[in-house]
């Protein structure tokens, strides 16, 4: 049988998860329900405030997030605020949410400066991030070396501070006929704060291994204004040091968490316009200087020097720093208001992304190697500019609705248009982070060591737009059933049209339990990142000069090799689900679901001029080894996510235990050559790659945790645990060499926080207590050349920290 479960021995764990939420259940809701009958309630009627959802729907009056026909999760963010173990939203996400997944990426280039996140097991740029319902930019970063979502760009979730956001809607569902482009695996929506009071968070982390030193400092403040209007301000400052887990089989290679500082400024406020509308905006922007450690480079008598180092700048090897200068920009300026019992909404929405690198204690051999034949000391810079890329993305929406409460049990029409512009651009570095100084052949390799700089033929500066229409339906048929239908056309100028439409429904089967399903199409445009993104490396193999290359979409060599223009990702989704809350205490969820998606964009393996196909080709352009982006790939993923929460007492103080999971298959079933690749799928999509596109996320997520509060004093516990993954090799099992494979891990964060005041808390806790790390592999056979690669947990082991909070 092949399906989500055939690999999963540990359902035991999710199985005795569950069953320990019913017993708590079944033994504590007696005791509860005459000692806290009005407490509860008040309890209740808060926690459903809370869970408003807005996502998914376009009705302004909303569902709780157990009675949408899709499955919607709705996570308050304060308490990560105010005890939260870790210090930025994809690592807090990571701990919480069992679908999402986000590895922070080490040894892989620029993937190292921003952390990628996804849900489903998906690729990052398969799922829509909104901001306030608004549709919130990609990073500039297109992953290429080393990284997990090899190929994909996605959104850079850090660049929005924990403190600033009131809670986070995750759509488990396929939306893009509802939101557009990359909704396929589902939409986030960050909704930021705009209440009023102030507070302010420090916090601190090290790992037990006394690197990776951690620091925060972020504060809130929002109030009313004399207009009748808000504003709301946070300002954020984080401080994360470099780790390092180099082994005694490469003591050299730094291995570990970037060097990150970032400075984050959000503003979110809204001022009436009379009665009848309100003007809202949103900004926000960061400036990150990260830096990462590339692969080291040998001393003397090492087969680096001369090619890759000079003894007289490096004699005991060196480390090459990637440094990056990150600048994130966001914005948004709208008017919404009523016309009779019309809703409308008109906004205009901003969003930047610059990554330009610094590449430090590095040299251009060439360089150093051209002053040894002049008779001078061998000796180069130790700093380039490489340059860099930057995307800019300008939407402007129009959404109208109305609700007919006359149409049998209610009925919500909304409709609207879309304009969108996007852009993207690469510099080039200074001439010494690429040429060759010594002339071909003679020894020194060209550009910066740790990260060449981008030449001149790499610069781009192109463009697109795009144009949409929607409309969504949504009735309640009887005050059982409802039904929601949407579909959306759009056009892109730069490779057409597309039309998508989705339906979902929830039948409520007792007042208990709802039955719900959906099935949708989707797409996802090829990003500006994939289909001009240019890279010319020259390296030398077996002595001689070899340009490796990159090649953008529209490049003549992409054309000589006979490839088409990137397309739009197709996809078809289904979900059927059940939630069921047989108590006030107690809400349980499972949703299973299967996305099929038909020419997913890839980046290719490598063709050489010895290949058959595109061989000659290569030759005649003096090109030794080459890269496309490809719509070559159609895949199959299916899943079930499982979610349970309740209430109760424990030692007198209050109980939330909550149990989440997620269960994920992804299959790659067909690989469409195009026609002049037919024949050499084995290099378009080689057996490393397709382990990318398959196991960018372990086969299972599960999470297990208890939060207990009495008095002055409360703290959690939670249990996190992921299943297996297997990642290729460099030589690859054609070569007898086996893949790598990662066992399932289980680890625990623990915290204990005291309210010294109402408005003053001071927590201590441990993140991954039990000291896991991956399984060990080959460090010549991972792509960080280390020991186990950027997997599960990560490879960092136990960090320690501490939190106070104040709130004024």
């Amino acid at each position: 049988m092949q399906g989500p479960f055939t690999d999963f021995p540990s359902r035991a764990l999710l199985c005795t998860a569950i069953v320990l939420v019913l017993a708590l259940a079944v033994a504590s809701t007696p005791a509860l329900a005459q000692e806290t009958a009005a407490a509860d309630t008040a309890k209740r009627a808060e926690a459903q405030l809370d869970t408003v959802s807005i996502i998914g729907s376009r009705r302004v009056q909303r569902a709780s997030d157990t009675t949408t026909p899709v499955p919607v999760d709705v996570l308050p963010m304060q308490h990560q605020v105010e005890t939260g173990g870790q210090f930025d939203l994809a690592q807090s996400l990571q701990a919480t949410a069992p679908s999402f997944i986000s590895t922070r990426q080490t040894g892989a280039d620029g993937a190292d400066l921003v952390d990628g996140a996804a849900l489903r097991g998906l690729g990052s740029d398969q799922t829509l991030v909104l901001v306030n319902g608004k549709r919130h930019h990609t990073v500039s970063l297109v992953n290429i070396y080393g990284a997990r979502n090899r190929g994909n760009t996605g959104t850079d979730l850090n660049a929005v501070p924990v403190m600033a956001i009131d809670r986070i809607e995750i759509l488990r569902d396929g939306a893009a006929a509802q939101y557009g482009s990359d909704a396929i695996a589902g939409v986030m929506n960050l909704v930021l704060k705009r209440r009023p009071g102030c507070e302010a968070a420090l916090g601190w982390g090290q790992y037990s291994r006394g690197d990776g030193e951690n620091w925060l400092a972020s504060a809130y403040c929002g109030m009313k204004l004399v207009t009748g209007g808000s504003l709301a301000i946070t300002g954020e400052w984080q401080d994360r040091g470099r780790s390092n887990r180099s082994t005694v089989e490469n003591p050299l290679r730094i291995i570990g968490d970037s060097q990150v500082l970032n400075r984050t400024l959000y503003v979110n406020g809204d001022q009436p316009l009379g009665e009848a509308a309100t003007l809202y905006f949103t900004a926000g922007m960061q400036s990150r200087a990260a830096s990462s450690a590339a692969f080291a480079r040998g001393g003397v008598g090492s087969d680096d020097i001369p090619s890759r180092n000079s003894a007289a700048m490096y004699p005991d090897g060196f480390v090459p720093f990637i440094d990056g200068d990150l600048q994130d920009r966001f914005g948004i300026l709208g008017v919404r208001g009523d016309a009779g019992l019309w809703h409308w909404d008109l906004s205009q929405t901003h969003g930047y992304n610059e990554l330009r690198y610094d590449i430090n204690h590095t040299l251009n051999a060439s360089i150093a190697n051209a002053n040894a034949d002049a008779g001078r000391a061998a000796l180069s810079p130790t700093r380039f500019d490489a340059g860099g890329f930057s995307f800019q993305q300008d939407t402007t929406n129009l959404d109208v609705s109305r609700f007919y409460d006359g149409v049998l049990q209610g009925m919500n029409v909304a409709f609207g248009a879309e304009h969108r512009n996007e852009r993207y651009r690469i510099r080039a570095g200074e001439p010494g982070s690429y040429a060759d100084y010594d002339g071909v052949g003679n020894g020194g390799n060209a550009g910066s060591q740790g990260f060449p700089g981008f030449q001149p033929s790499d610069v781009t500066n192109r463009g697109r737009s795009s144009d949409a229409l929607y409309a969504d339906l949504e009735l309640d048929m009887t005050q059982r059933l409802t039904t929601d239908f949407a579909v959306r056309w759009e056009d892109f100028s730069d490779f057409g049209s597309t039309v998508n439409g989705k339906v979902a429904a929830a039948f409520k089967a007792t007042d208990a339990l709802l039955l719900r399903g959906s099935l949708s199409t989707g797409f996802r445009a090829p990003s500006l990142q994939q289909k001009y993104f240019s890279s010319t490396i020259t390296d030398f193999i077996s002595g001689q000069p070899v340009d490796i290359v990159i090649a953008p979409d529209d490049s003549a060599l992409a054309r000589a090799a006979g490839l088409g223009s990137l397309r739009e990702e197709k996809s078809k989704s289904g979900t059927l689900g059940i939630t069921w809350s047989p108590s006030r205490a107690l809400s349980i969820t499972a949703d299973a679901y299967r996305i099929d998606i038909k020419d997913r964009i890839i980046l290719t393996g490598e063709f050489g001029t010895d290949d058959p196909a595109i061989g000659a080709i290569l030759a005649a352009r003096d090109v030794g080894v080459a890269r496309f982006f490809v719509n070559a790939v159609d895949t199959r993923t299916t899943g079930l996510d499982i979610t349970a929460a309740h209430d109760s007492q424990l030692w007198g103080g209050a109980l939330n235990t909550f149990v989440a999971a997620n269960f994920n298959r992804t299959e790659v079933t067909r690989v469409n050559a195009p026609a002049s690749l037919v024949g050499r799928e084995d290099v378009l999509l080689p057996e490393r790659d397709r382990l990318f596109v398959e196991n960018g996320a372990p086969r299972r997520k599960a999470v297990l945790g208890f939060d207990w509060s009495r008095g002055g004093w409360s703290a959690n516990l939670k249990v996190i645990h992921f299943g297996p993954q297997v990642l290729g090799t460099f030589s690859g099992t054609s070569a007898g060499v086996p893949n790598q494979h990662y066992a399932a891990k289980t680890s625990a964060d623990v915290s204990g926080t005291y309210a010294v005041t109402p408005k003053a808390k001071l927590t201590f806790g441990v993140v991954n207590a039990f000291d896991v790390f991956p399984t060990r592999q080959d460090i010549n056979e991972t792509d960080n050349g280390h020991i186990y690669e950027s997997v599960q947990f990560g490879l960092n082991g136990r960090a320690y920290f501490a939190r106070f909070w104040y709130g004024f």
